[in-house]
This record gives C-alpha cells, structure tokens and sequence, in this order.
C-alpha cells in the first residue's frame, strides 16, 4: 500500500541507507541523509567509512546548486567539530538548505546539541526527534563507546527450550535451523569482534569468520584463554592477515606458549595478574584499542561470567523447538553461581520476539541488580 508522502517517508529511507552501513564505519556512528526539494529527492548520502565523507556531504554534493531551499533528513544530529572531516553543520549552512529535520541527537559529548544550535543560529529551522528511537537503536553501540569508551556487548546463543547449548556427549550441531546460522552470520559482519572462550575453540574448534552469500566483513577474533591451552593447529589461527586474532591471557601464562601462538600472527594480550582473564579490565583494553563493538558466542560458562559482572548490555537469545535434557552433564547457555533472592535476578527488559525458520529469536537488554560481582572467568 502507499502511503501519503511526509517527513516520516523520507527519514525512513535516510535510516534504511545508515542500516546498509553497520559494521563499516568502525567507531563512527552510522548515518543516512535525504535532500528533498520541490516534491523530489535531489540527494542521498551515507556515511560509509571513518575518515571518508559524511552522510550530509555526500548528498549535498548529488544534490548541487538543488540544495538552496530544501529540506535535508538526518538520522543523526550534524556534526559541529572539526574531526578527520570538517563539521557537517558548516557545510549544510553553506549550501542555502531552509530546513534540517533530525531523528536523534549526537550523544557524542563533542556535539551533543550543539550541532542543532550552530544550525538554528543561522537561520535554519531544525526539527529534532522524528523516529528517533529507531535512530538511537541503530546506533546503540556507537551510543556506549562515544560516552564509556567501552565496547558495547552482544551475548548470542543458541540453545533447546531447556536452556541446552549442547548434549551431554557434547554434540551441538546443530541447535538451530539454517536461517539462524545465517543471521548470525549477519551480526558477525555487524560487530566489531567477536568472542569466545577457551572451552569453545577446544570443544568445537571454529574458524569464527562471517561466511554468507554475498562478501561480507570479518570481525576481530577474540579468545578468552586464561592459561593459554589455545592449540596451534586451531582453526582460529589461520588466515592472520585477514582475520586477526586476540588472545586474552594473564601475566602468569606460559611465555613460550606466547611466543609460539605469537610466531603465528595471533596478538596475546595479559589482562590481570590473577589466574583467570579479569573481563572488566579486558573491556577497558578492548576499548583503548577502539573496538567499539563485540558479539559474545562463547560457551556457557563466560556468558555467565559475562552477567555476572554486568558486562553484557544486550542479549540475542535462539531458541530450538526441542528438548535435549541431560541434567549438569548437558552446557547451559549461561553458567555462574547465581543468586539468593529472586530480586537479584538479571531481568531482561526491552523485549522482542520473532520467529526465524523453526526456531525463535528473543531479543532484550539486560537489567542488572545492585550487587557486586566477581571481576573473572572461573576455570
């Protein structure tokens, strides 16, 4: 059906071209703007790779001298700062655009309003909020690391309705249908990293590349190995150039293990003198390094540990029509010592649920009680 043509109609396409872009822009925001005049779209533009033109540039520079008068949608607040690009509020002031209508403000503290109020200044009417919960969800990862400079966390797993990621023979392929697997693969090419720990890379020894059916991105590898048992042969290993891969150790791992799994391109990172990976200094590192995003796979066992030190600000759970049962034998999707009270339970708030081939996908944002946690993976 068609609809009647309004501000929506346009920022929704502005938003559809920053949705093309996830995962490419590294820890720039992903952004799409529309130039419309006299009734027709005269410009489009996305923001495709950090250092490169702007979303707003781009589709001033389609549109040309068309500019003068017309109305731009931004799914993001124009930038004010001089960056590795200059401010894109300058450069819509320049080209005689009558109105700027934006869906989410700038949480980066360098903007943060004031590119909306450099507009105004100069006369241009500015409409903020349209469809700006849709914005802010498209950038919720930017939204973290701009304000923390922390990664922002997605827990992923796959599991029966018992909560099963494996059997308790330890066969786990597959949980999940093949439209599953696809989509994970589609958030492998969404996130920055992804993570595992060490009991996933022995037991199922993945590659953890984004494999679909068009090119696609691979995301860092990251394994969490306190004691650095990662074998040499592993698949995670391979393909260095291509595919970096971390590892995530202590001080008191083994150095000529270090050295060997370092003579095949893999980067060891000691994060913490304990005998276990301390996960919250780990994120802290992951964020100096400008990993603005990680896609958690791994086992039960650091998934719970992942909770447990509130660490993990979204989940994507999958959920298999089937019944494996096998008691403690059988990995739970999540596993740590738990709590007391049902009033400290982690909630997941925000939910969705949808349906993907067989199986369902609920999706939500952990909500943590005040408690203090353990800052380590247990062995």
């Amino acid at each position: 059906m068609l609809h009647p043509l309004q501000d929506e109609t346009y920022m929704r396409l502005a938003l559809q071209m920053a949705q093309a872009a996830l995962g490419q822009t590294g820890i720039n925001p992903v952004v799409g703007c529309v130039v419309v005049k006299d009734g027709r779209i005269v410009g489009m533009g996305a923001h495709l790779k950090r250092g490169e033109g702007h979303a707003e540039v781009l589709a001033l520079q389609m549109a040309g001298r068309e500019a003068e008068g017309a109305t731009a949608y931004v799914t993001l607040e124009p930038c004010s700062h001089y960056g590795k690009t200059p401010p894109c509020s300058d450069r819509l002031i320049e080209s005689g655009i009558r109105r700027v209508v934006v869906a989410s403000v700038d949480p980066n503290p360098l903007v943060a309003g004031s590119g909306i109020a450099r507009l105004r200044s100069r006369g241009i009417d500015v409409e903020a909020g349209l469809l700006a919960d849709e914005a802010n969800a498209l950038n919720e990862a930017f939204g973290k690391f701009i304000v923390t400079r922390l990664p922002f966390v997605t827990m992923k797993s796959a599991s029966t309705l018992d909560g099963k990621i494996a059997a308790k023979t330890g066969d786990s392929k597959w949980i999940t249908g093949a439209p599953a697997r696809e989509l994970v693969h589609a958030m492998r090419h969404r996130h920055a990293a992804i993570m595992v720990g060490i009991g996933t890379v022995l037991a199922d020894d993945p590659e953890l590349t984004t494999r679909l059916s068009v090119p696609a991105l691979h995301p860092l590898r990251i394994v969490v190995d306190s004691q650095l048992r990662t074998p040499l042969s592993a698949r995670v290993l391979r393909q260095q150039d291509e595919r970096p891969t971390l590892i995530l150790t202590t001080d008191g791992a083994d150095p000529a293990k270090r050295e060997a799994l370092e003579a095949l391109g893999a980067e060891v990172l000691a994060c913490g003198s304990g005998p276990h990976v301390d996960l919250p200094l780990a994120m802290r590192l992951l964020g100096e390094r400008e990993v603005p995003s990680v896609l958690l796979e791994g086992g039960g066992r650091l998934s719970g540990a992942m909770l447990e030190n509130r660490l993990v600000d979204k989940a994507v759970l999958f959920f298999a029509p089937k019944w494996i049962g096998g008691g403690p034998e059988a990995p739970d999707n999540a596993a740590f010592a738990g709590f007391g009270r049902m009033s400290e339970a982690i909630r997941l708030a925000r939910m969705t649920v949808e349906t993907v081939g067989e199986d369902v996908c609920l999706t939500g944002y952990p909500q943590y009680a005040e408690k203090e946690a353990s800052s380590c993976l247990p062995d």
